[in-house]
């Protein structure tokens, strides 16, 4: 039986706070009420920890990087707002994580900062894992942020090892994949505007819907290039900790409201 007890796809434009919205809260404001669901979902799940899959944490290239310090902290500005979070890390479950990949063979690195424990002993917490850890459960943390270069079937073993980790550790898991989608939908965003953007963000939609988080595998690396999206490895993940016959899948909204697109779903194991 999974310890695996909820988890979703969750997006993480400054803007979705709104401490960062600089008023504007009609920008995102689909995918902050599908983001407060997918927290209140999570909270009633209870937690003991929750597993945040992000793609703009400290990267070991090559390796999935595994935050192992005594916390995380970090602090987000847009608009000329500030929000800042800091939390414990659940360093027992992150070692084992990391234990059970390097038995498949998966490259991974154990990082720390500074110091081996301690007061000292604290890592930036990026805006990729601070923007959904807003919404969620004051639980402690993992933070992992996968390699972009490997093939995609090592993060799918990846994500099994951390379900085994998980099991094995006896505690009742949260999983987070941080994930935005294409990034090249408007000119006037900083990688320009190219006509796969659309494509690629409707493809995810669509498997996304039906459940079939293993067909993002199936995106070929041009699309990959041209649209920019930052989620495939995250979700990649995620399919291998709880697959399709251990998950259900629900779409909760999309929108693509400045020049990334924003897609939140929930993932509820169905082994519980």
């Amino acid at each position: 039986m999974t310890q695996l007890v909820f988890a979703c796809i969750a997006p993480h434009g400054s803007e979705i706070l709104e401490e960062l919205s600089g008023g504007n809260l009609s920008l995102m404001a689909r995918t902050r009420a599908s983001m407060v669901e997918l927290g209140r979902r999570m909270t009633s799940a209870a937690p003991d920890v929750l597993v945040v899959l992000t793609p703009h944490g400290t990267r070991a290239e090559g390796q999935f990087a595994v935050a192992n310090p005594e916390r995380v902290r970090g602090e987000v500005q847009d608009h000329g707002g500030t929000v800042t979070l800091e939390r414990r890390v659940d360093r027992a479950l992150a070692q084992r994580i990391a234990a059970e990949a390097a038995t498949d063979g998966v490259p991974v690195a154990l990082l720390n900062y500074a110091t081996s424990e301690g007061p000292l002993s604290v890592m930036p917490l990026d805006w990729g894992a601070l923007i959904p850890l807003w919404f969620m459960p004051d639980v402690p943390v993992v933070v992992i942020n996968p390699p972009r270069g490997m093939d995609f079937a090592g993060h799918v073993q990846f994500g099994r090892a951390l379900a085994r980790a998980a099991s094995a550790a006896g505690r009742r898991v949260g999983l987070i994949a941080s994930a935005d989608w294409s990034h090249t939908h408007a000119a006037s965003g900083p990688y320009g505007f190219h006509p796969t953007a659309a494509q690629v963000d409707a493809t995810v939609e669509a498997y996304v819907r039906a459940g079939d988080l293993e067909a993002l595998a199936t995106l070929s690396a041009d699309l990959v290039k041209s649209a920019k999206p930052d989620g495939l490895w995250q979700v990649l993940v995620l399919a291998g900790a709880l697959p399709p016959t251990e998950r259900q899948v629900e779409l909760l909204s999309y929108e693509a409201p400045t020049y990334f697109g924003l897609l939140c779903a929930a993932v509820t194991p169905t082994c519980v």
